[in-house]
């Protein structure tokens, strides 16, 4: 529990109702807040799904005006940019991968001894996985801390000329850069948001380097509808004098990136495979799954390499930053130091490529939301199926739970997953479950839940058209919302529509998983017919389940499949 005074006690009473906080005063007077009561305050800062239109309309009309937002919500806290300067920052944007290549950074650097900050998004299962100290979220304790501290000062300095409270995105980085030169880190990876030229974390002026994973198209309301305008936007994070290293782009994007280089001015390295590295010992191991991760290894040994000299070169740690003569040059393969190779075997980052085996259900979880990163996550379910289904003498039933957000492009994922031939395709929102209390870390006011499960259903159509499935006279699905979710939408042949993810779990795994036993009994009635439709779960011998299309979705079922996410 944290002790707060009474600053903030105006917003505290304005919004508690709305925010489901509760709180109470101790001997002192002081009032004790705790995580939950942080997270539901927190939640206030999204952008309600009324006004997000207008929002998006700023952000790409007066997009410079973003950056220079941010440092005023920044200076309003008591922080500078020059502060922000002493974080020995490594900076990563692009379309997929960037997580993961921020992970094996992170792990390759945090080996060496170094104290890491890690600042990512979007969580799976609780916010604070965000803001990492040495590979670990901060504490809840830890995280109530100082999200009061930044939000105090916010609050106290808001004024009745338009200046207000940072949206959600925002504040979270600044309490981020806030941890960081608190828990005093020796350095700070911290992953792009959205797109880069006028992504809020760059604010950051001198990065010791910077990285760009594999491009493609992705939020193209904000960055544009090419892949050349996309690129635009990535580059935008290039700083004077920082040497950047990306992997290797189509033709098209990568000569902008060449162009954004030679008009910053700072060096560009394209990164080799990872084969070409003298590992001594056969090819790199790495603890993510995935062809795909094997270029995103790659750039992550380069920034890592990059860092170490940088952080070597001199006992000051701001010295100059490396600097070469030409703009575009082929990165070198080196021979990996043992901390380097342990670094990328042991990496781990949770919802990407994971499998987890629970008894005779396997699940497969990989939070891809582009055509790009579903190309991949299909390529990788394809041989660990093929893998799996090999060792069983019963029959398989495989299982697609998925679904998107966001202006996606739900048709042409669910195309690329058709070959997969899946038994059943599941669809449900990004709802935990019907009932949300306890789940402030959860909770989306951007989108509503009419919209959710629309969008569902439209899914549902898009997949039986793709696979040829007939529609049973009379069987149409019906979205009917008034004053709550709908109990089950009806069901089509091998598709099955739920109004939250739990639900959804629950029938796939028919009581054959124990772990999601303890989740709760189902309370959703289900209809005969789709009761009698899941004898083939029960009866398999093994049931394989791939969930993908959305990190949200991922999270929601890592909630309930690795309890320890939530601890």
């Amino acid at each position: 529990m944290v002790r707060y005074s009474l600053v903030t006690l105006s917003f505290l009473l304005h919004t508690k109702d709305q925010a489901g906080l509760h709180f109470s005063t101790s001997s002192t007077g002081l009032f004790i807040m705790d995580y939950e009561e942080a997270v539901c305050a927190l939640n206030t800062l999204q952008t309600n799904v009324s006004v997000l239109d207008q929002v998006q309309r700023e952000r790409s009309e007066l997009p410079e005006l973003q950056l220079q937002a941010m440092r005023g919500f920044l200076h309003r806290t008591g922080l500078t940019v020059d502060k922000l300067d002493h974080l020995n920052i490594i900076h990563v944007t692009g379309t997929k991968g960037k997580g993961s290549t921020c992970a094996f950074t992170e792990r390759i650097l945090r080996d060496y001894g170094f104290r890491t900050g890690f600042y990512s998004s979007p969580h799976l299962v609780q916010v604070r996985e965000r803001i990492r100290i040495n590979g670990q979220p901060i504490s809840k304790e830890l995280f109530t801390k100082y999200f009061w501290e930044v939000f105090s000062q916010l609050d106290a300095t808001k004024d009745s000329h338009g200046v207000n409270m940072p949206a959600y995105f925002r504040f979270l980085t600044i309490l981020a850069f806030h941890v960081f030169l608190q828990e005093r880190v020796d350095l700070a990876v911290i992953e792009v948001g959205i797109g880069g030229a006028y992504d809020c974390t760059n604010i950051i002026r001198k990065p010791w380097v910077c990285g760009i994973s594999s491009l493609g198209i992705d939020h193209t309301s904000i960055l544009g509808n090419t892949i050349e305008e996309i690129a635009w936007q990535k580059a935008g994070i290039f700083k004077p004098g920082v040497p950047v290293f990306t992997v290797k782009q189509l033709d098209r994007p990568m000569t902008v990136l060449q162009d954004r280089a030679k008009e910053i001015g700072c060096p560009l390295w394209v990164c080799p495979d990872l084969e070409q590295y003298e590992s001594g010992a056969g090819p790199l191991s790495l603890g993510l799954a995935g062809q795909q991760q094997r270029c995103n290894a790659s750039l992550a040994l380069q920034l890592s390499k990059t860092w170490l000299q940088r952080y070597r070169q001199s006992d000051d740690q701001l010295a100059a930053p490396i600097v070469e003569n030409r703009l575009v040059s082929q990165a070198t393969a080196f021979k990996p130091s043992p901390i380097m190779v342990k670094g990328l075997e042991v990496t781990e980052w949770p919802g990407r490529t994971q499998t987890l085996r629970h008894g005779s259900v396997t699940y497969y979880l990989d939070g891809a939301h582009t055509t790009g990163s579903m190309q991949a996550c299909v390529h990788w379910f394809s041989q660990e199926i093929q893998q799996e289904e090999c060792s069983n003498r019963g029959p398989v039933i495989r299982v697609l739970l998925f679904n998107t957000t966001g202006e996606r492009d739900s048709a042409a994922m669910l195309k690329l997953l058709e070959p997969c031939q899946f038994d059943f395709a599941v669809f449900c929102p990004n709802i935990t479950e019907t009932i949300t209390e306890n789940n402030a870390d959860q909770q989306n006011f951007n989108v509503s839940v009419e919209n959710m499960l629309t969008r569902c259903l439209d899914n549902q159509i898009s997949w039986q058209s793709l696979s040829g499935t007939e529609t049973k006279q009379g069987s149409e699905s019906e979205l009917l919302i008034k004053d709550r979710l709908p109990l089950l939408a009806k069901t089509r042949t091998h598709t099955m529509v739920f109004p939250c993810i739990l639900s959804a779990l629950q029938w796939i795994s028919q009581g054959r998983d124990a772990v999601l036993a303890t989740a709760g009994s189902p309370y959703l009635p289900v209809q005969p017919s789709v009761t009698a439709k899941a004898e083939q779960l029960r009866e398999a011998a093994q049931v394989s389940v791939l969930v993908t299309g959305s990190l949200h979705l991922v999270g929601g079922v890592l909630k309930y499949l690795d309890p320890t996410l939530a601890s």
